[in-house]
């Protein structure tokens, strides 16, 4: 495939700024450093387009903080400038750059996501379910994924894709700008996104196109081989294993292994078996943890329904009817008792 002639004089113009700094203020219109830098949109974008364009842009310090669900991850969150300018590039560069992945790749993609991929992984042991065979599943995650991405193959992969230089510098000034001994990208950045997929759709054209794997759905870094031969797995994942660590300098999760997926497969949010789905048995219990923080007025009404309103949409993804109307009746009577408790004490409240 040729290589992209597109520059940076596609990338900072103000049309694009402006349609970069609409995007990256949706839903936080109203934050305080969204409201400063609105305040002279403008010159600020002006000024981000003449900084591209003269090769002077320097990235701001990103806030750091811990998020503990689905797991504990350090997230990085750019100052809103630079948000701005991660949206001017990815907007003209995610295009081109998405042209070249695996259909089966499922995160950070439009129209993917985790409920396709864990629908096409039930489809995957659905089709080689047949006449009683058993369907195993070799499920592999990469260890320690972001923070392990080698600085020098991301570079590679997008010389191969792009030409000019002041935009390969531009994205090489990016990528340095994080990590340590030359690797990592930071959570929470959205090239960071764009990047992580790149670095594994390499291990996608290998699957693929050299070990000519059929059954592979991968969600960013984890992914599962399907086969009816539990030895054929072994063979792959040793290729894998091999692959990961000598062409990107990676290294699977030692919890990876092979399961027989008539005991469900754990992927994506899913209990996956044959002819239904549940969900994780931890899911549950995090919305009884919201009703008990709102119980105790550590949480809103609003942000208690928000957060319900959430957990259905991923539950109604799986056979999970009953539960759903069972947690709903839950919060219904929390909200009923705190307001009777309420109202109590506003009627009961002695006259001064």
């Amino acid at each position: 495939m040729k290589r992209s002639s597109i520059g940076i004089q596609d990338i900072a113009t103000f049309e694009n700024a402006e349609d970069a700094y609409r995007k990256a203020r949706r839903c936080k219109r109203y934050r305080e450093e969204v409201l400063r830098f609105t305040e002279n949109k403008e010159a600020e974008l002006c000024d981000i387009v003449q900084e591209l364009l003269t090769g002077t842009y320097r990235q701001g310090e990103a806030r750091r903080f811990v998020v503990y669900e689905p797991k504990k991850r350090d997230i990085y969150a750019l100052p809103f400038r630079d948000r701005v300018v991660q949206h001017m590039i990815n907007t003209k560069i995610e295009p081109i750059i998405e042209k070249r992945f695996y259909f089966h790749s499922y995160a950070c993609r439009k129209n993917k996501g985790m409920h396709k991929a864990a629908a096409y992984a039930q489809e995957c042991i659905r089709n080689r379910s047949f006449e009683g065979c058993q369907v195993y599943a070799l499920k592999a995650d990469i260890h320690k994924y972001f923070n392990s991405v080698d600085h020098e193959i991301l570079k590679q992969l997008l010389t191969r894709i792009f030409k000019d230089r002041q935009l390969i510098a531009l994205l090489f000034y990016i990528i340095d700008s994080y990590g340590e001994d030359g690797k990592g990208i930071p959570v929470g950045n959205l090239l960071s996104q764009l990047f992580a997929n790149l670095v594994l759709n390499e291990l996608d054209t290998f699957v693929k196109n050299e070990l000519k794997v059929e059954d592979y759905p991968r969600y960013m870094d984890d992914f599962v081989v399907i086969h009816n031969d539990r030895e054929y797995l072994k063979e792959v994942l040793q290729k894998i294993d091999a692959f990961i660590g000598e062409r990107l300098k990676l290294s699977l999760n030692p919890k990876t292994t092979i399961i027989n997926t008539k005991n469900g497969l754990d992927f994506c949010g899913y209990r996956i078996y044959k002819d239904y789905r549940k969900i994780r048995k931890r899911s549950p219990k995090h919305m009884k943890a919201a009703i008990k923080a709102y119980r105790h007025g550590k949480i809103t009404k609003d942000k208690l329904l928000l957060s319900y309103k959430s957990w259905e949409g991923h539950a109604g993804h799986a056979d999970t009817f009953r539960l759903r109307q069972k947690m709903k009746g839950q919060i219904e009577a929390a909200i009923r008792e705190k307001e009777l408790i309420e109202n109590g004490k506003r009627y009961n409240k002695p006259d001064n």
